[in-house]
């Protein structure tokens, strides 16, 4: 299993390597059938095993040795940029004033019902994760290459753009997984109903699809358009399954890739692309984006075995119930503590975008996305 990781995470793109062809293609079965009988037993099992392994004590051992171990992979990344230093979302938020009121505007409709819907979850109450990340990665970039600290208002718009697809793509989750809560109140789909609810669900995406038309700009649409894509294909891998170890675990990372990485990593480099001209910076953005969001879920998937619901704001063990091997549950599956190994490789992955960012130039956006990275291994919900 390590090799094959060790293949996938140095590769040149997210694929797997050459000798797995991707799903669908020949010599490699694709996710549309069930999977086999043997694999069910065998990841059953491995759920059994995993509940003796998140036990009350061990998780807290787990959550303990990550806040004691995130300083040492981090202690090259102190900030340089010679200014004082702010709070990462603070300091992301402050160009994101009236987020959510821009994004309403875009969902102007004229049936009251629909128009709730799609506005539910833009309520301001959310983390705004993704709007933060894209805004400091298009200040960082803009000062990168001519020292300027504006934001553009087209990056700004990727901003927004990226939060309505992420909202999107909850609101469909949500019916896939048949989930009662998401953020502390009710789903769309336990309101309204699953069939509004996928309605709503695509009304955002044509609302997002809609606003990055007006950008303008051909490569940052096929951009952003290949993060639609990455979702529905995540979508059918995580119904699919595979019997041998390393290739489930490929399948596993692939699958986090497309659900979660793919919108940051391509958002990241939508605004370096606005913002300068230089290939290696979009790479940089880009390569920032993957690690962090893949990290982000790693650590999330950790959160749903040690976190208590009204902690998460959402149901946990979700994936256990809909009898998804996450990593805690892969490891597990190894005769390992599935909770620290987890977190383990979410630290490895931060490592990597702390690298990658590091090497634009100082600023005091490039240094708070540093603390970004540190910031998911040590959240909580």
């Amino acid at each position: 299993m390590a090799s094959s990781w060790w293949r996938w995470r140095h590769g040149c793109s997210w694929r797997p390597a050459a000798r797995t062809p991707a799903p669908g293609a020949p010599g490699r079965q694709g996710p549309q059938g069930p999977p086999p009988a043997a694999a069910v037993r065998a990841q059953m099992s491995c759920f059994y095993l995993v509940k003796s392994l998140t036990s009350a004590c061990l998780n807290m051992y787990s959550i303990s040795r990550l806040h004691h171990t995130t300083s040492a992979v981090f202690c090259y990344s102190k900030p340089q940029s010679g200014e004082k230093y702010t709070d990462p979302f603070q300091l992301g938020r402050r160009y994101l004033k009236g987020l959510y009121e821009d994004i309403r505007k875009e969902l102007l409709i004229s049936p009251i019902e629909l128009k709730e819907m799609s506005e539910y979850y833009f309520d301001g109450k959310g983390k705004a994760f993704r709007p933060v990340i894209v805004v400091l990665m298009a200040r960082a970039c803009n000062s990168h290459y001519n020292n300027s600290r504006d934001v553009q208002a087209s990056q700004r718009s990727i901003a927004l753009i990226a939060e309505m697809i992420h909202t999107a793509s909850l609101v469909h989750d949500d019916v896939i997984d048949d989930a009662s809560s998401r953020r502390g109140k009710h789903t769309v789909n336990k309101i309204w109903g699953e069939k509004k609810a996928v309605l709503a669900g695509d009304l955002i995406l044509s609302a997002a699809s809609i606003a990055l038309a007006r950008i303008g700009n051909t490569t940052v649409i096929s951009i952003l358009t290949q993060v639609i894509e990455d979702l529905v294909r995540g979508e059918f891998l995580q119904l699919g399954s595979k019997e041998n170890e390393n290739e489930r675990f490929a399948h596993y990372l692939e699958k986090t890739f497309k659900k979660t990485a793919s919108l940051i990593a391509n958002s990241c480099k939508a605004v370096s692309v606005l913002g300068c001209p230089d290939p290696v910076v979009h790479e940089i953005a880009y390569q920032y984006g993957k690690n962090l969001g893949i990290a982000f879920q790693l650590i999330d998937d950790v959160l749903d075995f040690t976190s208590c619901s009204e902690q998460m704001g959402k149901p946990t063990s979700a994936d256990l119930k809909l009898g998804l091997a996450t990593g805690p549950v892969l490891f597990a599956c190894q005769q390992s503590d599935g909770v620290q190994q987890t977190t383990y490789l979410a630290q490895r992955y931060c490592h990597e975008a702390v690298r990658e960012i590091s090497k634009l130039r100082p600023s005091p956006e490039r240094d708070a996305l540093i603390q970004l990275s540190e910031t998911v291994l040590t959240r909580d919900k």
